[in-house]
């Protein structure tokens, strides 16, 4: 069985990380290249990097912070936020990042999922989506673009399925109704996403303790886990993660 990985993420905005409660109220944390040196020497699998208002205000990802961390770590690792083009997705991969997240771009415009595949590899194109429970959606879940404010009438597994067809490597599964929340993952539109793709999915969104990974692997057939706010927080490390993971006989890759 395929280790599972466990993938901090760091919400930058204006050059710093930050964190909030269902993409409100968020609170600065630190500097993104420091944070990320500290969690790929604390066992990491890979980082995530998300410029959280680049696409809403309309300009490009923060190419600088990119080069940053390819220079300050040995870990793979993805960047979402202002990615409008083919070209775009080229930049962020010289400047260092292994893979590029496209959420609210790849709702407007699914060709870009493809494009992106044929250019840099499937591995390289992860689609973000940010699901709501509704009752209007045959999955009980709509896809929501740019961070919340809108909703799309898409239904989430649907949305899925038609991305992964398209070439997406890699599915984030990030819950609207969880995130920040720390109450554990929204294991249903996991599960059901898992289920209807043949490609690696990514839990995110609620994480607050270690045996919500635990059972966000045993339950949804997640692939891998994003944290964010536990380990912001210093309430736990990646280790103390990892050691509940194979404590419960999680395959994963441990740092000690």
């Amino acid at each position: 069985m395929l280790t599972k990985r466990v993938i901090p993420c760091l919400d930058v905005r204006a050059g710093r990380v930050t964190k909030g409660v269902k993409f409100k109220n968020n609170v600065d944390l630190g500097d993104p290249v420091e944070m990320a040196v500290a969690y790929s020497a604390g066992g990491a699998d890979e980082l995530v990097f998300y410029d959280i208002t680049a696409s809403a205000e309309g300009r490009p990802i923060d190419i600088g912070m990119v080069e940053a961390v390819a220079r300050a770590v040995r870990i793979p690792f993805a960047v979402g936020g202002g990615i409008a083009t083919v070209g775009d997705m080229e930049r962020v991969i010289l400047a260092g990042a292994e893979k590029i997240s496209v959420n609210s771009l790849a709702v407007r415009s699914p060709a870009i999922i493809a494009e992106g595949a044929a250019a840099f590899g499937r591995q390289c194109v992860v689609l973000g989506m940010d699901p709501v429970r509704s009752a209007r959606c045959p999955s009980g879940y709509e896809i929501t673009t740019r961070g919340f404010r809108d909703f799309t009438g898409m239904d989430a597994v649907e949305w899925a399925k038609k991305a992964a067809d398209l070439g997406a490597g890699e599915i984030v599964v990030n819950s609207v109704d969880a995130d920040g929340m720390r109450t554990g993952f929204e294991l249903e539109i996991t599960r059901l996403v898992a289920e209807a793709v043949e490609v690696p999915v990514v839990a995110s969104g609620g994480a607050g303790r270690p045996e919500h990974l635990v059972e966000v692997f045993r339950k949804a057939r997640a692939d891998a886990a994003i944290v964010a706010g536990m380990i912001h927080s210093g309430d736990f490390t990646i280790a103390e993660i990892k050691s509940a993971m194979h404590s419960a006989g999680i395959p994963t890759r441990m740092s000690y």
